[in-house]
């Protein structure tokens, strides 16, 4: 079984997976990643924070939606 890597917020805030709302997402679940792709944004008081893979692999799962409020610390996704 491969090992997954964990892909935590780092800041509290709005979490959204496409750059702006006319845009595709930045990655969908079971495409291939490598480490250094951002996967996200976190907005805080309409600043902008890139979250970025930590390892090369398959983003195997989001557990959060588009738009929605996010915790510091909180899992937004898998890799493995």
């Amino acid at each position: 079984m491969s090992e997954e890597n964990k892909v935590l917020s780092p800041l509290p805030g709005i979490f959204y997976r496409k750059p702006s709302p006319d845009k595709e997402d930045y990655v969908k679940e079971g495409d291939p990643v490598k480490k250094g792709d951002t996967i996200g944004l976190v907005e805080v008081m309409k600043n902008f924070y890139e979250v970025k893979a930590e390892k090369d692999g398959v983003l195997e799962k989001f557990f959060i939606e588009n738009e929605s409020e996010i915790a510091a610390g909180q899992e937004i996704a898998t890799i493995s």
